[in-house]
């Protein structure tokens, strides 16, 4: 995971936590709902930036294999 990823995901974290309190968010589910739809907003964002998410990164056969050794 670059910085870049880690930076995306304290935005994505800091915030839903505004979001949450700002509307006052009680329920798992609502909190979860909304969790989902700043992680999608800031997703967005990277990819109009014209970068891909760090999950969609295409690995080698040799990585592959290697990623699947460590399960």
């Amino acid at each position: 995971m670059g910085s870049d990823e880690l930076i995306a995901n304290l935005f994505r974290i800091s915030q839903t936590e505004q979001k949450l309190k700002k509307d006052n968010i009680q329920t798992e589910k609502e909190a979860n709902k909304t969790h989902y739809n700043i992680g999608k907003i800031v997703r967005n964002a990277i990819k109009e930036a014209g970068r891909n998410y760090a999950r969609r990164f295409a690995y080698t056969t040799k990585e592959f294999k290697t990623i699947r050794k460590r399960k």
